[in-house]
């Protein structure tokens, strides 16, 4: 379990780091999400996540 938050720890920051608070909330929202059982939750952290992935290819 130590192992899983280490992991965690270092998925957020590199999250923070390329995308900035915008990330940080969609990854949030979709973790509470995953582990709540709440779709909604999960649904829009990852629209989040995808949006500011995919925002560059769809701007150019």
């Amino acid at each position: 379990m130590p192992a899983l938050i280490l992991v965690f720890a270092v998925l957020e920051q590199t999250v923070q780091w390329k995308y900035g608070t915008a990330g940080t909330v969609g990854l949030l929202l979709l973790t509470v999400g995953i582990r709540s059982g709440r779709p909604a939750l999960s649904s829009a952290g990852a629209v989040i996540l995808a949006l500011l992935v995919t925002g560059p290819a769809v701007s150019s």
